[in-house]
């Protein structure tokens, strides 16, 4: 994403960039860590993004959205770089 000036765009990119960094951080960290467990874990977030009938609001739907892409996101690298 380019220059934002929405509190969307804000609140998406600065949760897309703190999970991308924690998942590095994690991969680096956790030898245990491997491309299934985030895979089950973005399952998880494919799950609840689709289990909002109560209604989550904006906030959190561009939170969930931004941390599911950052695990796409990261995910894709780490297969890239096998």
């Amino acid at each position: 994403m380019g220059v934002s000036d929405t509190w969307q765009d804000i609140t998406y990119e600065a949760t897309f960039e703190q999970e991308v960094r924690g998942l590095q951080r994690r991969r680096e960290s956790d030898p245990t860590c491997t491309i299934a467990d985030l895979e089950r874990v973005l399952q998880h977030l494919y799950q609840m993004e689709g289990a909002d009938w109560g209604g989550r609001g904006a906030v959190q739907d561009s939170t969930l959205a931004a941390t599911i892409a950052a695990y796409e996101h990261s995910i894709a690298q780490w297969k890239g770089s096998i």
